[in-house]
């Protein structure tokens, strides 16, 4: 697991994303900062459409974002919404953590509730890719 200060810094980043949100149909903004194995950090935010497949979560934002920039290998990801308790990711996210290896999960709400986990917590039997590096 990740140390204290990057979970804060992810976190953080998640919170700003969320600030971007587009969910004028949900009310539900939601956050996301993924960290690269360099280092690099992307964040990201949901974006909804009336019709709701063509969606997108803030999950999936942030490290489609890190791909499109060339980044494919991945040590964490945070995600954050204003909901009572930390925010879990939804399976088709859990899924693209998976296909990328990305087995730290940071959930947290605004309340500051931050609640570490794996991958391999959330989905067992998921066969999560293996770091490339």
């Amino acid at each position: 697991m990740i140390n204290e200060d990057t979970i804060d810094t992810l976190i953080r980043t998640a919170k700003n994303a969320r600030n971007n949100a587009y969910a004028p149909y949900s009310k539900r903004a939601v956050g996301a900062c993924v960290l690269t194995s360099d280092g690099t950090l992307y964040g990201g935010s949901c974006i909804e459409n009336s019709s709701l497949s063509l969606s997108m979560c803030a999950e999936r934002v942030a490290i489609f974002k890190a791909v499109a920039d060339g980044k494919n290998t991945f040590d964490a990801i945070a995600v954050v919404a204003d909901t009572e308790e930390p925010f879990v990711p939804c399976g088709a996210c859990l899924q693209v953590m998976a296909e990328f290896g990305i087995n730290d999960v940071i959930m947290a709400n605004l309340d500051g509730d931050i609640r570490p986990t794996t991958l391999k917590e959330l989905i067992p039997y998921a066969k999560i890719k293996e770091s490339e590096e």
